[in-house]
Order: C-alpha cells, then sequence, then structure tokens
C-alpha cells in the first residue's frame, strides 16, 4: 500500500513540473533582434544598382513549431526590427524578398532565419537578413 501511495505521488509530482513547463512565445524577458537590409538589382539580377536599410518592411516570428506566424512587426527607419518578452526556446524569424534566382513562380521567397533563446533575459542578435529588390 505504501508502494502505491508512493507510486501515486511520484506519478502526481512528476505530472505538475511537466505543466510548468512554458512553451515558446510571449511571456518571458528575452529579446530577439536585428535588421534588414535591401539589395536593389535590375530586373534580371544582373546589375546591383543600390543598397540601403530596409525601412518599414514586415518581419515576422514563429514560436517554436507553430504552422503559421505568431507575431509581426515592422523595422524601423534603419532596418531594425526586435521582438521582446519571449521565453527560452526556438523561434524562426522571416521576410518577402523577390526571388533572385528567378524559380520561384510567385518572384517571391522568404528569407528564414532560425533563433534560439537559451536563457532568460538573454538578448539575441540575428544576423542581418539582406532581401532583393
Amino acid at each position: 500500500m505504501k508502494t502505491l501511495k508512493k507510486s501515486i505521488l511520484l506519478i502526481f509530482v512528476a505530472t505538475l513540473f511537466m505543466a510548468c513547463e512554458k512553451p515558446e512565445g510571449e511571456g518571458g524577458k528575452a529579446t530577439i533582434k536585428g535588421s534588414v537590409w535591401t539589395e536593389d538589382w535590375n530586373t534580371t539580377f544582373t546589375v546591383l544598382q543600390s543598397e540601403y536599410p530596409s525601412a518599414d518592411v514586415d518581419v515576422y516570428i514563429i514560436y517554436g513549431n507553430d504552422l503559421s506566424y505568431s507575431d509581426r512587426t515592422r523595422a524601423n527607419y534603419n532596418g531594425e526590427y526586435e521582438f521582446k518578452f519571449l521565453r527560452e526556446g526556438n523561434y524562426k524569424i522571416y521576410v518577402y524578398s523577390k526571388d533572385k534566382s528567378l524559380q520561384s513562380p510567385s518572384g517571391q521567397i522568404a528569407i528564414v532565419k532560425d533563433v534560439k533563446i537559451s536563457k532568460n533575459k538573454e538578448t539575441v542578435t540575428v544576423d542581418r537578413i539582406t532581401i532583393y529588390n
């Protein structure tokens, strides 16, 4: 009987700890930030005409294994963006760009960066994302 009570207690405690595990997303103290840069090409992508920070470009984030984007922000006038108040876990940051390879039927592709937050209060800086226009 004591063994049964101990087993039940152990299962209860284990379930309690698993229930406390929070998935990726809002509610933490970590930050993901980065910048977006635009390369402006001619229509055949043979001549680079100019380069500049990607002001007002939509930047998306996916929390964990979500299928669609979880949040969106816009890059500021310097092409910088930031997602605050995130918990530890895995994230994807992405922006849309013209397809420089000219292979996509829509003419656009997503440029995706995988990001991992390992610690509470961590600030992760994503490598600059270059898009093509």
